[in-house]
C-alpha cells in the first residue's frame, strides 16, 4: 500500500484501465444538497476497503463535511476529518501501512494458488502477535489478571493504537468542526447505543478507541465516567443516526459497506462462518433501510392528514410542529459495497497481510472509478419519498441488498 502492487494486481489494472482511469470529471452535481455525509460501518481489516473508496471520490472532488463512522469506521473517519482534505488519503496509507508491516510479503502471480494458505498465516500472526500500531496480545494474559481490571477484560492491549490516533490525527481540526464527525459507541452498562459527536462534545483518542473497542479482543474504554464498547455490538452502520439526526437537511449520502448482505450459498464449515457473518454485519445496513423507509412512510400519511385540516387550523402551534415533523430534506444514497473475494474466509476481518490491504484498497479506489464513469449508477431505487439509493450492482443483487 504504497500503493506498491503485486505482478498479478498491476496485471488485473492493466486489463481494466478504462474502467480504473481517474474519470475526467464528475457527473453528480452536489449542488443541491445541504451536506455531503460519509457513512463508514466496522469490520476490521476491511476497512482497507473504506480507505480506497475515498481515495476514488477525492479525485473527483467528493469531500464530505460530515462522517459517521463505527469500529474501523470510526478510526479511518478521524484519520479523515483529523486532517486537512489534500492529506487526508496519505494519513489513511500511512495506517494501512502500518497495520499491513507485520505480512508484507506480495506474492508473485505464480504463487497465486498459494494466497489462501499465506493470508490464513497472517491472520495467525495477527491472532498471536498482534497489529502493529494497533494491538498487542497482554502480557500477563487476561486470565492471569486481577478481576475488575482493564487487563482482565481483553487479550488485547490498544495503547499502540491510541499512540498512532496521537500522531496521525489532529484532534484540534477535528474540534474546530470543520468537518462533523460522529462516532458509535455503546455503553457497557445500560447498553444502550451512544454517539460521540463533535458538534455537541470535544473529541479526543479515547472516543475512537470506545467506538472500535470489540470485547472480548479489545477493552471498554473509560469516557467521562462510563465505559464503552464497540458500536457495531449495536448497528455495524450509522446510517439511522445521520438520518435521525437532522431529518430536514437534503444530504448526498455516501455510505461504504465492508460487509455483503447477499452472497453464495456455503459448500463448507469455513464459508458457512463466513457467509454467517457477512449477514450478521450487513443486515444492520438492511434494518436500516427498512426502518427509513417505515418512517418516510409515516411522515407521508402525516402530511396527507395535515393537508385535509381546515385553514383555521394550520397556526395551531401542535399541527405547525407536526408540519414541520413531516417534512424532511432529499436524500441521494450512494452505496459501495465491497464484494471483493480476497480469499482470506471468515478470518479476512483480521486480516492485516499487505497483499490483502492492498487489494482492498485497490479494489474500493477502482469500485469508485467505475461508479462515477458508468452511466446506469445514475438509475436510482427510491426506497421512500424523497429517498433515493444509487448502486452499479445488478438489479437481482441491489434488490436483495435493499428490499426488506
Amino acid at each position: 500500500m504504497k500503493i506498491v502492487t503485486p505482478i498479478h494486481y498491476r496485471r488485473y489494472r492493466a486489463m481494466n484501465s478504462k474502467s480504473n482511469a481517474p474519470p475526467s470529471k464528475m457527473v453528480f452535481s452536489t449542488d443541491k444538497f445541504d451536506h455531503t455525509v460519509l457513512v463508514l460501518q466496522g469490520g476490521g481489516a476491511l476497512g482497507a476497503y473504506q480507505a480506497g473508496v475515498y481515495a476514488g471520490l477525492t479525485e473527483v472532488g467528493l469531500t464530505p463535511d460530515w462522517i459517521a463512522g463505527v469500529s474501523i469506521g470510526a478510526i479511518n473517519g478521524a484519520l479523515i476529518a483529523g486532517n486537512p482534505p489534500a492529506r487526508g488519503v496519505e494519513r489513511l496509507r500511512e495506517f494501512w501501512e502500518r497495520a499491513s508491516a507485520q505480512a508484507p510479503f506480495m506474492p508473485l502471480a505464480s504463487l497465486d494458488s498459494m494466497r489462501p494458505l499465506f493470508n490464513f498465516l497472517s491472520a495467525a500472526s495477527a491472532v498471536t502477535f498482534g497489529v502493529p500500531g494497533f494491538f498487542t496480545p497482554r502480557m500477563p494474559p487476561p486470565f492471569m489478571a486481577a478481576e475488575g481490571s482493564m487487563g482482565a477484560l481483553s487479550y488485547y492491549d490498544t495503547a499502540p493504537l491510541r499512540k498512532t490516533l496521537e500522531e496521525l490525527v489532529d484532534f484540534d481540526r477535528i474540534n474546530r468542526k470543520e468537518v462533523r464527525l460522529s462516532l458509535g459507541a455503546v455503553n457497557v452498562r445500560s447498553g444502550n447505543s451512544v454517539y460521540f459527536d463533535n458538534q455537541k462534545m470535544r473529541i479526543g483518542p479515547e472516543h475512537v478507541l470506545a467506538s472500535g473497542a470489540l470485547p472480548p479482543g479489545f477493552p471498554p474504554v473509560e469516557v467521562d465516567g462510563e465505559l464503552y464498547w464497540d458500536g457495531g455490538i449495536v448497528s455495524n452502520t450509522p446510517l439511522w443516526y445521520v438520518a435521525d439526526e437532522d431529518y430536514r437537511m437534503s444530504a448526498l449520502v455516501l455510505q461504504v459497506d465492508v460487509f455483503s448482505g447477499a452472497g453464495e450459498a456455503p459448500l463448507n464449515l469455513r464459508q458457512v462462518a463466513e457467509r454467517s457473518k457477512d449477514i450478521q454485519y450487513a443486515s444492520k445496513t438492511r434494518f436500516n433501510s427498512t426502518r427509513i423507509k417505515e418512517i418516510e412512510d409515516l411522515r407521508a400519511s402525516l402530511r396527507h392528514v395535515l393537508d385535509k385540516l381546515p385553514a383555521a387550523l394550520k397556526s395551531d402551534p401542535d399541527v405547525q410542529r407536526l408540519t414541520a415533523v413531516s417534512t424532511r430534506g432529499a436524500i441521494a444514497l450512494i452505496h459501495f459495497i465491497n464484494r471483493h473475494n480476497t480469499r482470506s474466509s471468515d478470518f479476512k476481518d483480521y486480516e492485516f497481510s499487505r497483499a490483502t490491504v492492498t487489494e482492498l484498497w485497490e479494489g474500493g479506489l477502482s469500485d469508485v472509478h467505475r461508479s462515477i464513469a458508468h452511466p446506469e449508477w445514475r438509475n436510482a431505487m427510491e426506497v421512500a419519498h424523497g429517498i433515493h439509493i444509487y448502486d452499479l450492482t445488478p438489479l437481482s443483487t441491489m434488490q436483495q441488498e435493499h428490499t426488506p
